[in-house]
């Protein structure tokens, strides 16, 4: 590449050391010179001169074929973008399903559960109210043995001692104290029956209330928004 600037060099000297042609801008220069000169020039060109001139022939080829790859791949993208969309919204839509589906198992099993609550509730209740009142009746009919007997016994006594007023006025009193004694063993049991059925009550009662909050719970758990593309647990507690 320095031999092309020396080259250059000695032909600008030549042409500003010609002989000028009189009334002409025109001169006179050694042709053998200037050949050997524009020869040395050619030949000290660089074969690099001659790729870059091809380079800048297939140009346009080198840029279209870039275009070319560059709307393919961004073809390519968009598809696998559109793919990649279309999987998330596809899961997206199977979470929510699944999770509307155990939210809807999970209230059909609290209906059914307080369904067999208020069953076993009713039926608890039940089997108190016979017990109470069959209690209740044995021991009224105790009471009613007992007040009997001891009016069969003071009859007897009384026969047995008709003659002495004390003895029978005893007798009465005694068989008036017995059946005094006896209704208010009925009515102490009456009572101990009423308190055990009410308690039992009181239990059923406080069972249904926290069944029923459960089930509000559940209710307002399926009623608040819930989010996309994670499980999400649903936990019912009174």
């Amino acid at each position: 590449m320095y031999r092309v600037f020396e080259a250059l060099d000695e032909l600008v000297t030549i042409v500003e050391e010609a002989r000028g042609v009189p009334m002409t801008a025109s001169c006179v220069v050694p042709r053998g010179d200037v050949l050997e000169l524009l020869d040395d020039v050619r030949d000290a060109l660089p074969g690099e001169v001659d790729d870059a001139q091809d380079v800048l022939d297939k140009r346009d080829e080198l840029i279209n074929k870039a275009r070319h790859e560059a709307e393919t791949t961004v073809t390519g993208a968009n598809a696998e973008a559109e793919r990649t969309i279309a999987d998330a919204t596809a899961e997206a839509e199977r979470l929510l399903a699944d999770a509307r589906a155990r939210a809807e198992q999970m209230v059909a099993d609290a209906h059914a559960e307080a369904d067999r609550t208020v069953a076993a509730g009713q039926a608890e209740y039940q089997n108190l109210t016979e017990r109470s009142r069959a209690e209740s009746e044995r021991m009224i009919q105790a009471g009613r043995d007992a007040y009997d007997r001891a009016i069969d016994e003071g009859r007897a006594e009384q026969a047995r001692l008709v003659a002495q007023t004390e003895v029978v006025q005893a007798a009465h009193a005694e068989a008036a104290r017995i059946v005094d004694e006896a209704h208010g063993e009925a009515d102490r049991q009456r009572a101990d029956c009423d308190a055990y059925v009410d308690g039992k009550l009181a239990e059923f009662s406080e069972l249904l209330a926290t069944t029923l909050r459960t089930v509000d719970s559940g209710r307002n758990h399926l009623r608040a928004p819930t989010g996309l593309g994670r499980n999400t647990v649903y936990d019912y507690q009174a």
